[in-house]
């Protein structure tokens, strides 16, 4: 049985700009259900909130809205949206097979310089898991995946990977904390880095599609059952 961490249980992030912060608190806010959907996001009461002008809460906005947890409508401003379950599993089923592709093209591609990012990146990631540090290995976990859109050299191919990604970013850094689920992933990168190095595209790609694929059953667990989505 795969264990997830909910939502309100993931440690905080320690956001370097007041843009990140207002972004990362209604972030949790609203994944944790404290602010509901076709809840009106007011700039200037959420200035007074957070202490900040209106500048940084309005660049928080608009990252919100990228990630599809408010729209932003002319002369309404942002009000919070709840995905539905559906639009989920849709994203997640596409972010799987950009992923399992970069990794396919990465094994035919992948020069030296690729293979050290790949492999600094998960060393930390294996730091982190010693240190069970969620925010250390969320950072690092990223760093490996952009290490592999990188060593496809398409870079049409990596930005599409890389914006799905940030679409998701709010469910994935809900679900990222869970020791164990450190330890299953970084078993899972080796044997990714390994088949690139190895040239073994197809089994990159396997393995790739297998990792996605887990990290969508642990998103889907965690916020259907927690009535975050709508079915």
């Amino acid at each position: 049985m795969v264990q997830v961490v909910r939502a309100s249980a993931a440690p905080a992030f320690v956001p370097k700009t007041a843009s990140a912060r207002v972004r990362v608190a209604l972030e949790q806010d609203i994944l944790d259900g404290l602010i509901g959907p076709g809840t009106r996001l007011d700039e200037m009461s959420l200035s007074a909130r957070f202490g900040v002008s209106r500048t940084p809460v309005r660049e928080a906005l608009n990252q919100l809205a990228a990630s599809g947890l408010v729209v932003i409508r002319a002369h309404e401003g942002a009000t919070v949206v709840k995905p539905t379950l559906a639009e989920l599993l849709e994203k997640l089923e596409v972010m799987g097979v950009l992923e399992a592709t970069c990794a396919r093209i990465a094994a035919h591609r992948h020069i030296t310089p690729d293979q050290v990012a790949m492999r600094n990146a998960l060393t930390e990631c294996k730091r982190a898991e010693k240190a069970t540090d969620g925010i250390a290995f969320h950072d690092a976990n990223n760093r490996f995946h952009e290490a592999i859109y990188n060593a496809a050299h398409n870079s049409f191919l990596a930005e599409q990977a890389l914006s799905l990604r940030n679409r998701l970013m709010p469910f994935r850094r809900h679900v990222a904390f869970h020791p164990g689920r450190m330890t299953r992933s970084n078993t899972q990168h080796q044997a990714i880095m390994d088949a690139i190095f190895a040239l073994e595209a197809d089994r990159a790609s396997n393995l790739m599609s297998e990792h996605l694929a887990t990290l969508r059953d642990d998103i889907v667990r965690a916020f259907s059952s927690d009535n975050r989505v709508t079915q």
